[in-house]
């Protein structure tokens, strides 16, 4: 007999959308059932991507020194988080950097700037770099993340080669309250709405962890759908000393994987991306949430360190997956050389216990 999973999976691949109680069994079932829901959740991810993981790379334009009141954000007013604080890095800087994850493989690039959101000035200088990025790179994708958009912006974004605009809605819209005051949830709302307006590939996701119910959980990713978000990262919440959240634990691996195999199930044909706190969370279950997710940050985040790029790549590769654009054939290496004990029984070092 098929599992209610399962059940669900059959019913969604035949065109029927999960409900909200749907994504709350998904998101309550008990830890027992976990691969249930995984293998159920990837029946989906295999259906709509293949075996492909979709590698995205950050670049923090600009670092810190944010006038929002973000709770959860080292970059935010009032954070004493002791994180990187620079102003706009050159464009030269930028293509440097954004080549680096390219070379790992990246099929897009992030361009992301601290700040409420961007001047005209600053839509000019992120055009540059836009510019002088693809006449190196011609096939990658950008990704600009840049605060909230006026009217124009992100048709002028578009003009000078921008692909997508994410801009996270982050909670559900009952929850927003509690962790933002300086701006609403309807401003975040309204700029990815412009991004599509403009022609941008909408990205918008949401970070877990914040004090939301389950119930707060699902309605964010209800909004999602309803907004139509092509790339949806998940989020979760990594509690910087410093800020308003620090010490906030809440998460654990198998909720977290549970939150992605919902966001599947609710969003099956859209681009799902672990994203910020992966390793800090999913820990040890990065590579069955891999069965889920198809997408991912390689290396490191805003303001802190993801982990190796090459144990990403690595992650990918061990689990059948291949990097979306490689040659999977060239993607292969040989394992590790055996390594021979030095410590614990019969010698004089501590054991690795």
């Amino acid at each position: 007999m098929s599992s209610r999973f399962e059940q669900l999976a059959d019913a969604v691949l035949a065109g029927t959308a999960a409900t909200p109680g749907d994504a709350l069994a998904v998101l309550r079932a008990p830890d027992t059932d976990v691969l249930a829901v995984v293998a159920a959740a990837g029946r989906l991810r295999r259906a709509y991507f293949g075996n492909t993981v979709k590698v995205n790379y950050l670049v923090n334009l600009k670092s810190g020194l944010c006038p929002e009141n973000c709770t959860y954000c080292s970059q935010a007013l009032g954070s004493a988080a002791p994180i990187l604080k620079y102003s706009w890095l050159s464009t030269e800087e930028a293509v440097k950097q954004a080549g680096a994850g390219i070379s790992g493989g990246a099929a897009r690039v992030c361009l992301v700037a601290s700040g409420r959101g961007p001047s005209d000035r600053d839509i000019d200088r992120v055009a540059s770099m836009v510019g002088a990025l693809k006449e190196e790179h011609p096939g990658v994708e950008v990704c600009a993340c840049l605060g909230l958009l006026a009217d124009g912006q992100a048709e002028r974004l578009r003009t000078a080669g921008v692909d997508a605009y994410n801009h996270n809605i982050n909670t559900a819209e009952s929850n927003h309250h509690t962790i933002v005051q300086t701006h609403t949830y309807a401003d975040r709302v309204d700029t990815v709405e412009k991004a599509k307006h403009g022609g941008l590939s909408p990205c918008s996701g949401l970070i877990a962890g914040l004090g939301e119910t389950d119930e707060q959980l699902v309605e964010g990713l209800f909004a999602l759908k309803d907004l139509d978000a092509d790339s949806i990262p998940v989020n979760f919440l990594m509690p910087f000393d410093g800020t308003p959240l620090e010490h906030t634990w809440e998460l654990t691996p198998l909720r977290c994987l549970k939150i992605l195999a919902m966001a599947r199930f609710v969003c099956p044909d859209k681009e799902i991306r672990m994203a910020g706190g992966r390793e800090m969370h999913l820990r040890s279950l990065q590579p069955m949430a891999l069965h889920v997710a198809n997408s991912l940050f390689l290396g490191d985040y805003l303001t802190s360190e993801g982990q190796a790029a090459e144990a990403d790549l690595e992650m990918i590769r061990d689990n059948g997956f291949v990097v979306l654009g490689s040659d999977a054939d060239r993607a292969r290496t040989e394992p590790a050389d055996p390594r021979i004990r030095r410590r614990g029984a019969g010698t004089g070092l501590v054991p690795n216990a």
